[in-house]
């Protein structure tokens, strides 16, 4: 018995949440009395999991892995949890984990627990804590199957070194042809991801227009942040669809999210509900955000921006 965890890679590179599944996986083998594998699929330097607590690195190294196919990497991660018979499988909550998981559910006939925030409260029945109804809640869900697939919460547990002397093993997975083909793939660089970043600065109409862009895109780089927009900003064309967040977009967990002219609609709120600290700046001190902020500063964003970008240097630079 084991309790297994996908430790995802971008171009070779763990992503923080692959340390944060790592550290969770740790501490679920520690309450069940076994060990953790961890299972990377084309990682550049596998033992750096090591620092986290994987006493065993399955490592994948496929070409034909190098594009993400949910069938395909749900197949790899079914064929390490029979190697290594695994009891439990950890997987984040991003796009490609929500993607995965159930897939991995079905093949292992397991029961599925997403957007998990802490480890097992009980282990006999096995119990996790969840967020419900876009976060606004929460439930304890008993998972009774043999098998049981955990979806953690980005942010939520934490990152917790663990130091172990770690091994190695070559995994050679059989990759079945899915059926499923990319024919393009459109990826930014030298930015900092929404799926990565610690703060997160999102505009909305408020903006009036993708020439005033200019001013955020400013703030996120001086606060190393990620940038964002409401779903009518790329439904306009102001910006491209992969900065949509919200409900209906790309979900947020971040530890800061700033919201620059965003009204504040229910989809939009229920998709970043999960960050930490939300500071918001609108003109209309009536806005819905204004309820779900942390912070709230009621002003015009091409007079409040720059003058919060000046300080943020000054500060910086002391």
């Amino acid at each position: 018995m084991s309790v297994l965890v996908f430790a995802d890679a971008t171009d070779g590179k763990f992503k923080k949440t692959s340390f944060e599944v790592v550290s969770y996986g740790k501490k679920v083998a520690e309450q069940l009395g076994t060990n953790v594998v961890a299972l990377t699929i084309n990682a550049t330097d596998a033992s750096e999991l090591y620092t986290y607590g994987a006493e065993k690195v399955l490592t994948v190294t496929n070409d034909s892995l190098s594009t993400f196919n949910a069938k395909e990497y749900a197949s790899v991660i079914e064929q390490a949890a029979k190697k290594e018979n695994a009891t439990v499988v950890v997987v984040d909550s991003s796009i490609d984990g929500l993607y995965v998981a159930p897939l991995v559910a079905v093949s292992l006939e397991a029961g599925y627990a997403s957007n998990t925030i802490a480890a097992p409260t009980n282990t006999a029945p096995f119990t996790v804590k969840r967020k419900a109804f876009s976060n606004k809640a929460f439930s304890n869900t008993v998972i009774s199957t043999e098998h049981k697939v955990i979806g953690l919460a980005k942010n939520s547990f934490g990152i917790h070194e663990n130091p172990v002397a770690g091994t190695s093993e070559s995994f050679d997975a059989q990759i079945a042809d899915s059926g499923v083909k990319s024919e393009s793939i459109e990826r930014v660089t030298g930015k900092v991801t929404i799926a990565d970043a610690d703060t997160v600065v999102s505009a909305g109409r408020g903006l009036k227009g993708p020439e005033n862009w200019g001013m955020i895109e400013e703030l996120a780089d001086v606060l190393n942040a990620a940038t964002a927009c409401s779903k009518p900003v790329s439904d306009l064309g102001w910006r491209p669809h992969a900065e949509h967040v919200g409900q209906t977009g790309k979900p947020v967990a971040s530890n800061l999210y700033i919201a620059i002219g965003i009204s504040g609609a229910i989809q939009h709120l229920a998709g970043i509900n999960a960050s930490k600290v939300k500071v918001v700046i609108n003109t209309d001190p009536e806005a819905p955000f204004f309820k779900a902020a942390d912070y709230g500063v009621v002003g015009d964003a091409f007079e409040v921006v720059p003058k919060l970008i000046e300080k943020l240097k000054a500060f910086k630079a002391a």
